[in-house]
């Protein structure tokens, strides 16, 4: 773990963790989901969109404590640019399609 970052734990417990690292070498800041000591997956965010995630959580917080003037349940972040809205290309009503994987023979080890 870098000497710059933070650990959050889950509403859910089950050692649930979201770790924060920041890597100046990357120019990255990765976020990271934790199960215990494995990890369940990891975004990286180009350190320039920082700004804008902050922005976003300040919006939530204020909006959560009654201060937003836009009212409950909207998220305006002022000097930061909607995003575009997302056009749906097929339905995603349904149910996945699950297919198991082949189980492999553990190696033998003499």
């Amino acid at each position: 773990m870098p000497s710059f970052g933070d650990l959050f734990t889950d509403l859910r417990g089950e050692d649930r963790t979201l770790r924060v690292s920041y890597h100046p070498d990357r120019g990255a800041v990765v976020l990271s989901l934790w199960s215990g000591t494995t990890c369940r997956g990891s975004f990286r965010m180009p350190a320039d969109d920082v700004d804008r995630l902050v922005a976003l959580l300040t919006a939530v917080r204020a909006a959560g404590d009654g201060s937003d003037p836009a009212g409950p349940g909207t998220v305006a972040v002022e000097g930061v640019a909607p995003e575009p809205s997302v056009e749906r290309t097929g339905d995603v009503s349904g149910t996945a399609r699950r297919v198991a994987l082949p189980s492999l023979p553990a190696p033998r080890v003499a």
